[in-house]
């Protein structure tokens, strides 16, 4: 029987006129019968820093005051060989330029830049369930678009690789914060910002286990922390 992975998806500044120079479209994955326990030991660093279990990981409530729990997770996901994370980084959105591509608009290049970030983790002997943090108001109308496109591209018409696709409430499931904190820590250091130290810190301690910029792209098979860096100048076809 193949094996199932959950994947949990999450995006930053996706938006085309947020005002934001930089995107990434990342997900964390793990296996489906490590799920549990994975959610339980970051439960359990949450308990130790004296936190609820409801408390919610978010980049953005990152500060210098709560740096060490946010360093353990960090350090946890480096020490679980069963955690995985990818991202697609955009360096400039405003290089992108949908009209000299016909029938080419920013939401097409959303779903094509999602199917990239995905590709390389989605394997046709095994099974995916994907999950993806609730957005904004198109999200039902964006996650059938979504898995059309990953089903199609992977030649699954039959949903037998890519079996769910599913929004989700990221606060419920400790995995999609996790990947918040990743996608985070990117986004941050891919737009040049350095104004809080808490967050400073994280972003060495990934630079450090990784090995890597975190600007860069990295070797396609590199299964930890793989980034592909995407130009627009690169894209032309």
């Amino acid at each position: 029987m193949s094996e199932i992975f959950n994947i949990y998806c999450d995006e930053s500044c996706h938006l085309e006129n947020d005002r934001q120079k930089a995107m990434v479209l990342g997900a964390v994955w793990c296996p489906l019968d490590k799920r549990r326990e994975i959610s339980v030991r970051l439960r359990e660093f949450k308990k130790k820093h004296g936190l609820s279990d409801s408390f919610e990981v978010k980049w953005t409530k990152v500060s210098h005051a709560k740096v060490q729990f946010y360093l353990e997770l960090i350090d946890y996901f480096f020490d679980d060989d069963d955690l995985y994370f990818r991202a697609l980084i955009v360096p400039d959105k405003t290089k992108l330029r949908h009209d000299a591509f016909p029938g080419q608009d920013h939401d097409s290049w959303y779903y094509k830049m999602y199917f990239d970030m995905l590709k390389v983790i989605l394997e046709p002997q095994s099974r995916y369930r994907i999950y993806i943090d609730i957005k904004d108001t198109r999200g039902a109308e964006k996650i059938i678009k979504l898995h059309d496109v990953l089903c199609h591209n992977m030649y699954d018409f039959s949903r037998q690789v890519i079996e769910r696709l599913q929004l989700v409430q990221s606060h419920e499931i400790e995995q999609m914060q996790l990947a918040d904190l990743l996608i985070g820590a990117i986004g941050y250091l891919n737009r040049g910002l350095q104004q809080n130290a808490g967050k400073i810190a994280i972003i060495k301690r990934i630079q450090q286990r990784s090995g890597y910029s975190l600007t860069k792209t990295t070797l396609l098979r590199e299964e930890k922390v793989n980034l592909f860096c995407w130009h627009a100048a690169e894209a032309v076809e």
